[in-house]
């Protein structure tokens, strides 16, 4: 499908990452306004004419740009896009039969500078799920080009000339903002070091609804490595979006959550507590979403890593402690941070969060290629 043809196919009103809005006659950074391509002769003329009109049409006629951070989206963009999740469960059960051709005649690009598993494979199986194909590196920090040295920005000049939508994942913290300030297609941020996953975000947020059946007033017990921890940062700020929401920080002192969050988190309205217990946490919480202390992170601190380890893990106490409704997160993978003999609780849900993960993604694929 040509270009200026997928530009006039009808888009989701979503918000705009904070990445720049290029258009043919002005540039601007808002946080709030839907991002516009500047690509073909239909897209050309969207963006003209979206640029010359007042802001509150450009929110309500744009469509989504990129998929950067969690708190680009408003609670009516996170309802559809778990509409469309929804939906995508039943593609997915029913694509064994009669594969799905939604995305037919679309490439996308899997640019992953960081190892990955649940993430690289399920943007993957995401896209042949809905009859797309796939472009794919596993570890482009020493297989590609960047090992010569080849600057971020010209691999993704590169790269959108080959796909219709590319799916980053990044050493760098701030690097998927900089691959979608420079590419004329769609970006999703995959994981960009200790910054963000939104991705990851949403399928937390979607699994938590599924599982605990609502979102507002919940109470979540985050633990383990908080000051590293993307996943942990990037759903801090989506559930930030729902009402009477309190949130607990149980991690060892070297990892505590930073205070941009707890900063972010204050402006917001939300209730927050740090923890040194465990078990009373656990006691209180509906979610508990436990992560790995991640060794990558301490670099030559190996002490430091060493101190934090093995502090704070999920065990059969915690179970015993736990309400009969909570569930158990993690975004994988795991160490020994929750023991095995957890898996057999219909109360851990980790799996099925992983599972989710596929539906998150087809979803927004679905969204930013071809509209709701």
């Amino acid at each position: 499908m040509a270009a200026a043809a997928r530009a006039a196919l009808p888009r989701p009103h979503l918000p705009l990452p904070s990445s720049t809005l290029r258009t043919p006659s002005i540039s601007f950074t808002p946080s709030s306004v839907p991002g516009l391509r500047s690509g073909g002769g239909a897209a050309t003329t969207a963006a003209g004419a979206a640029a010359a009109a007042p802001l509150h049409q450009q929110v309500t006629t744009g469509r989504l740009g990129d998929v950067i951070e969690a708190q680009q989206f408003d609670r009516a963009a996170l309802n559809e896009i778990f509409e469309v999740a929804r939906e995508m469960e039943a593609v997915e059960q029913g694509s064994h039969g009669a594969p799905s051709r939604v995305l037919e005649g679309f490439l996308m690009a899997t640019l992953f500078y960081e190892p990955s598993t649940r993430t690289r494979l399920s943007f993957e199986a995401a896209m042949r799920r809905l009859g797309g194909e796939v472009l794919t590196t596993e570890n482009a920090r020493e297989f590609s080009s960047a090992a010569k040295g080849e600057t971020l920005e010209d691999t993704i000049r590169t790269v959108e000339g080959y796909s219709d939508i590319i799916v980053l994942r990044h050493f760098e913290s701030g690097a998927a903002r900089r691959a979608a300030d420079t590419a004329n297609i769609p970006v999703i941020n995959a994981g960009d070091g200790p910054g963000q996953h939104p991705t990851q975000a949403l399928l937390d947020v979607y699994t938590i609804k599924r599982e605990i059946g609502t979102l507002d007033g919940i109470k979540l017990g985050l633990v383990g490595d908080l000051a590293n921890g993307r996943t942990v940062r990037s759903l801090a700020y989506l559930i930030a979006k729902y009402k009477d929401i309190k949130i607990y920080f149980v991690s060892p002192d070297v990892v505590k959550m930073k205070d941009d969050i707890k900063d972010y988190l204050n402006s917001q309205g939300v209730q927050w507590e740090e923890s040194s217990d465990l078990l009373e946490v656990a006691s209180k919480c509906d979610v508990i979403y436990q992560t790995r202390i991640q060794k990558e992170r301490f670099g030559e601190r190996i002490d430091l890593y060493e101190a934090a380890r093995g502090k704070y893990i999920v065990d059969k106490k915690v179970l015993d402690v736990m309400p009969k409704h909570a569930v158990i997160m993690h975004p994988l993978p795991r160490l020994d941070e929750i023991t095995v003999d957890v898996d057999s609780d219909p109360r851990a849900a980790y799996f099925r969060q992983a599972k989710n993960g596929l539906y998150i993604r087809m979803a927004l694929l679905k969204l930013l290629l071809v509209g709701h």
